[in-house]
C-alpha cells in the first residue's frame, strides 16, 4: 500500500529541488553563435542575453542587415541552446519524470 506522507514528503523535495535548480539558471550561460562565430551572444538559462560580441571585420563592411540579421540568427540559438540546457538541468532534479506526464505547453507547477 502507498504510504501518501512519503509521496507527498518526495513531491515536497523534488519541488525544493527544482527552485533551486530554477534559481541557479541565471548562472549557467551558453553560447549562440551566426555567421562561421562573426556573432556571439552569450545567454543565460533564464533567457538573459548577457553579451554580444561582434567581430570588427564585417563592421567596416557596413552592412547593416547583414548584421541585423546574424544578430537575430546568434539571439536565437543561443535561446535555443539556454531552454535545452534548462531542461537538461532540470531533468537532473526530476529523473525525466516532468517529460513523462505529456504536459501542455506552457504548464507550470503551483508555487515554480
Amino acid at each position: 500500500m502507498l504510504d501518501m506522507n512519503n509521496i507527498l514528503k518526495q513531491a515536497q523535495k523534488m519541488q525544493e529541488e527544482m527552485k533551486k535548480v530554477q534559481d541557479s539558471l541565471a548562472s549557467v550561460t551558453v553560447e549562440g553563435s551566426a555567421g562561421g562565430g562573426m556573432v556571439k551572444v552569450v545567454a543565460n538559462c533564464k533567457l538573459e542575453i548577457l553579451s554580444i560580441k561582434i567581430e570588427p571585420d564585417i563592421l567596416k563592411e557596413e552592412d547593416q542587415e547583414m548584421i541585423e540579421d546574424l544578430l537575430v540568427a546568434a539571439v536565437n540559438q543561443a535561446i535555443q541552446n539556454a531552454q535545452k540546457r534548462a531542461e537538461e538541468e532540470m531533468k537532473k532534479v526530476t529523473g525525466g519524470l516532468l517529460g513523462n506526464l505529456n504536459l501542455p505547453d506552457g504548464f507550470k507547477f503551483p508555487g515554480l
